[in-house]
């Protein structure tokens, strides 16, 4: 099914996150319509801020991040991606992962920008499948394909890799979008694939998607996970823990004061 560009809409809840929001309280009787109207601006503002990674946000990208996640728990209707959130862990992930960062294969919709951002890392080598039509991809991603970095493929089936062809396998918003049947399948092919470990990146219960974006974009709504499901999971497909890489992520993720929006988990790779 082919992508189409979607322009998601979104509704901000009073949440009190809004510094100046107290402030215009005390004068909202003599002014409401000039106190909505400050309110509203004021936070266009910091969205136009957050996304840009400019103004008062200037230089830390990681709190950008932070800030949009949190907010997106809010939104009625919230393009929610942990593709992007890939980006923000990569320094994590060097410090988790060490020399398996060196060869990475991300699968997941919008790989073509995980792995053009990889491939700007010092010794790294970048592929990515991409499992859904590219028909409106931009020339970059284009060209990414042409050399056959990115491949377009059905994560449904096998991948077309031989076992262990990649030290380190990423994955990010696909499996939310399998179904149990289908994850019996696609999970333990990734794991086959992958040499070091393997790296979910999975949406939190309560996170959206806009539904028309879904529907449009994927065939079908995502359907989020609780951690203890995934763990459920893992066991009853025999699939195991890769507690070193736990221990590393978690050690360098509190160094960095890095707390993920996504759900992460650690994999070993099929014996």
């Amino acid at each position: 099914m082919s992508r189409r560009p979607v322009s998601s809409t979104r509704r901000l809840v009073d949440t009190g996150s809004f510094p100046f929001t107290g402030a215009l309280q005390s004068k909202s009787r003599s002014s409401p319509l000039l106190s909505v109207g400050l309110v509203l601006v004021g936070a266009f503002l910091l969205i136009g801020y957050a996304f840009s990674g400019s103004g008062i946000f200037g230089g830390d990208k990681a709190a950008v991040s932070r800030i949009e996640g949190e907010l997106c728990l809010h939104l009625v209707h919230c393009d929610f991606s942990c593709t992007s959130e890939i980006q923000r862990a990569i320094p994590i992930l060097k410090k988790a992962y060490g020399d398996s960062m060196h060869k990475v294969l991300h699968v997941g919709p919008d790989t073509c920008s995980v792995v053009s951002t990889l491939l700007k890392e010092e010794e790294t080598e970048a592929w990515g499948v991409e499992p859904y039509d590219i028909e409106d991809a931009d020339a970059r991603c284009k060209s990414l394909v042409h050399k056959g970095i990115v491949r377009v493929a059905d994560i449904k089936f096998p991948l077309p890799y031989r076992a262990k062809s990649f030290p380190l396998v990423i994955v990010s918003d696909a499996l939310d979008y399998l179904s149990p049947k289908y994850l019996n399948k696609t999970l333990p092919d990734l794991a086959r694939v992958a040499s070091d470990g393997v790296l979910i990146f999975a949406g939190y219960p309560g996170q959206q998607r806009a539904k028309v974006a879904e529907l449009s974009k994927f065939g079908r709504p995502a359907k989020m996970r609780s951690s203890s499901w995934w763990i459920r999971y893992f066991v009853q497909t025999s699939l195991e823990e890769n507690e070193p890489a736990v221990k590393k992520f978690e050690q360098a993720a509190s160094k960095k004061s890095y707390k993920p929006n996504c759900q992460v988990f650690h994999l070993k790779p099929l014996r």
